[in-house]
């Protein structure tokens, strides 16, 4: 654990010890979307067709690429960013809980373009396994556990290996070609980006309770993809470890290639980004052993150079010989100015964990449950790309009578926050 401990504050401290460089403009292919406020107006043609979200995935263009510290090497340019978020959430009801605590995230990537194509390394940590595996709440929330128990009404921590994986892209012509993405920790072809790599949450300081429905997958131990890229089209396939991570949170655990996914998606234009994915999951929760699950997602990710990002997302997933589970989610982050910013989200889900006892006549029951959030962010410019927003949001819920003495006959909650980041 000191030497995951240390390799996380390494990579936390290289960002502050890189020096500012000018962007390029093949970065802009590439990266964590950045909140759009921090964006010059851009006409439609000067923006490229599409922006990198996290792992493979693609983001609306106009959302440029990873902004932040940026040192060139040699004939390597390394990029780095990253946020660390102080956060206090209070839920009503019965299952509602408060807690203190904070999330953090630090990438450092780097980039080399060749003759014939492109190589790129990515990195990703986070020192949220210095919290308890319990996590923090999140009502409504299921998905992994904390002491060999199911976590229910809680959002579990991410692990310190977010990301250890390389892409590389090999020209067929002056904008297509295919690509090879893997490593240990990676994100396979499924799904949209990742909820922390969508301008649209940008400054949502809650993790989306549909998370294990569309982007649970974006840290996975053992990911292999291959594709073909253009302008507007890219084609995926991936073979990745089904299993989520375990309790187990500073290690890199052992990839085992057992499940795949396919993943299609459209860029017509800088502002739009659509994609369709099915993959096929091999006993991927603990909660649920020996049963495999298939999974479909679509999503339609819209951005403006006014500030405006917004995304559409569906999924269905279905365990074993269990009925289909569908979610849907939309959310939207509107930077009025360069300091204010308004932002929602809106999620209906069908979650059969509710009641994890096996002893509850209520376990594998589904109910259908509706959250509603809104907030606000005040957004200070402190330095160079450092920054520090500002702001909360308040959620309200809706679900069956059924559930009353358990949540409460109108449950409700809100999340206050403080969010330093390095670069976007």
């Amino acid at each position: 654990m000191n030497t995951a401990f240390r390799a996380a504050l390494l990579c936390a401290a290289l960002p502050a010890a890189s020096v500012m460089a000018q962007d390029h403009s093949h970065m802009h292919h590439e990266g964590h979307a950045m909140p759009m406020a921090d964006m010059p107006d851009m006409p439609k043609k000067d923006a490229p067709d599409f922006a990198e979200g996290s792992g493979t995935a693609r983001l609306p263009g106009i959302e440029g690429g990873m902004h932040g510290l940026h040192l060139a090497q040699e004939d390597w340019m390394v990029m780095a960013h990253g946020s660390l978020s102080t956060q206090y959430t209070d839920h009503s009801g019965p299952r509602g809980d408060s807690r203190l605590y904070a999330t953090s995230m630090a990438m450092v990537t780097g980039s080399k373009d060749t003759p014939w194509g492109r190589i790129r390394l990515k990195s990703m940590f986070s020192l949220e396994p210095l919290m308890s595996n319990r996590g923090y709440p999140n009502l409504f929330a299921t998905g992994e556990t904390a002491g060999g128990k199911p976590l229910v009404d809680r959002q579990h921590p991410h692990d310190l290996f977010m990301e250890l994986a390389g892409r590389v892209d090999f020209n067929m012509s002056a904008n297509s070609g295919v690509f090879l993405y893997g490593g240990p920790v990676g994100e396979p072809a499924l799904g949209p980006s990742a909820f922390m790599h969508r301008s649209s949450a940008a400054y949502n300081p809650e993790p989306p309770i549909t998370h294990h429905w569309f982007d649970s997958t974006h840290i996975t131990y053992g990911v292999a993809t291959a594709g073909y890229f253009s302008p507007k089209v890219q084609l995926e396939g991936s073979l990745f470890t089904g299993k989520e991570p375990d309790e187990r949170r500073w290690d890199i655990e052992k990839p085992r290639f057992d499940s795949w996914s396919l993943r299609g998606t459209f860029t017509p234009s800088p502002n739009w980004a659509m994609q369709i994915s099915h993959g096929q999951l091999k006993e991927p929760e603990a909660t649920h052993a020996h049963e495999d699950e298939k999974r479909t997602t679509a999503s339609i990710h819209y951005a403006n150079a006014k500030g405006v990002s917004t995304m559409l997302a569906f999924s269905a997933k279905k365990r074993g010989h269990g009925e289909t589970l569908t979610a849907w989610l939309a959310e939207a982050n509107w930077n009025v100015t360069e300091s204010h910013s308004i932002f929602g989200r809106m999620e209906n889900v069908r979650n059969d964990e509710l009641f994890p006892d096996h002893d509850d006549p209520r376990h594998d029951t589904a109910y259908r449950v509706t959250k509603m959030q809104a907030g606000y962010a005040y957004r200070l410019p402190i330095t160079g790309p450092l920054s520090l927003a500002i702001g909360g949001s308040a959620s309200a819920y809706l679900k069956p009578a059924a559930l009353d003495a358990v949540y409460g006959k109108n449950p409700w909650g809100y999340t206050l926050f403080a969010k330093l980041s390095l670069g976007h």
